[in-house]
């Protein structure tokens, strides 16, 4: 069943995206996890409550989000397979269609690209300041390029790879238990003070549920990219995060460009390593033509995954 589901939720979201009609009306199912989320944070995030406690109960705000994203996945799972039968197969897929972003995703990046390739500098620092944590009021163009690519290699294995994955292993528990803990590792899972000890259950649990579909992307985008391959391999693991790092090389690569380099967050700079060695004498820094590049190889890879979901529900 998991197949023709997979290949049915990618169709429906490349064909629709999450209609603006139905956010305004019902909103995105993200929605409820970023509540119980702040919830339990407002709650027992407390400098009081000590270090050790903080992780404590971060972990059992993790098990919660657990409990009400699988079980509810499974519950509707079951209720449409049984109410419906050999159809059910589509109530389920209906039901995973928001756990994937490819359609967004793409739109918010060419957002940025239009901005940039009209020369609306402003204008393309509040586009991309919609997909990216850093601070943007001060990007250039390359900056702000840069940003928009490094976004849309690191989403496709958030928002498209990943939710895949599960999918396809664990139905619809699994993918929204895997957006779950995307989302709480997006809300609470950082570095700063009052996210380490908290966060820390979110953070390494999204870091293990991205594991495979990290290395998947990264492959999936040298496939697409039609290379890339040594840079992958390279520099991978010089990205802070443990699976980030594995789609903006394969992206590097594909595109011949340096990516990632020093970035500022709320208002300090982090002296991170560039990934990929383009030669800015040669042809210059990025810019809104390698955007539209980058959006052509995403395009590809997601066609790559149609293929997979698609063979995989022929030979069932």
């Amino acid at each position: 069943m998991a197949e023709p589901v997979a290949l049915t939720a990618l169709a429906l979201d490349a064909a629709f995206g999450w209609p603006e009609a139905l956010y305004r009306r019902i909103g995105h199912p993200v929605g409820l996890f970023a509540r119980i989320i702040d919830g339990c944070e407002a709650r027992w995030n407390r400098a009081a409550h000590g270090f050790a406690k903080r992780r404590v109960l971060g972990v059992l705000t993790l098990i919660i989000l657990l409990i009400v994203s699988a079980g509810l996945g499974w519950a509707a799972q079951g209720l449409l397979l049984a109410a419906l039968g050999g159809w059910g197969w589509i109530g389920v897929a209906v039901l995973a269609w928001p756990a994937l972003a490819q359609r967004s995703l793409f739109d918010h990046v060419r957002a940025v690209a239009e901005r940039v390739d009209a020369g609306d500098l402003p204008g393309a620092r509040d586009a991309v300041a919609m997909i990216v944590g850093r601070d943007t009021a001060a990007l250039d163009e390359a900056g702000v390029s840069r940003a928009a690519i490094e976004s849309l290699a690191e989403s496709f294995c958030d928002g498209v790879v990943a939710p895949q994955f599960w999918l396809l292993l664990l139905g619809l528990p699994g993918v929204w238990a895997y957006k779950a803990v995307n989302t709480a590792d997006s809300l609470i899972g950082h570095r700063e003070e009052r996210w380490r000890a908290f966060g820390w259950a979110a953070a390494r649990f999204d870091d293990l549920a991205n594991w495979i579909p990290a290395r998947l992307s990264g492959g999936l985008i040298c496939l697409a990219g039609g290379g890339g391959w040594r840079i992958l391999c390279r520099d991978a693991h010089k990205h802070a995060s443990p699976n980030a790092g594995w789609p903006e090389a394969a992206m590097a690569g594909a595109l011949g460009l340096r990516l990632a380099g020093p970035i500022a967050y709320d208002g300090v700079m982090h002296d991170k390593s560039w990934i990929g060695d383009g030669a800015i004498e040669a042809r210059g820094d990025a810019g809104g033509e390698d955007i539209d590049h980058a959006l052509a190889i995403y395009l590809r890879a997601c066609l790559l995954l149609w293929l997979v979901a698609g063979g995989a529900a022929w030979l069932r």
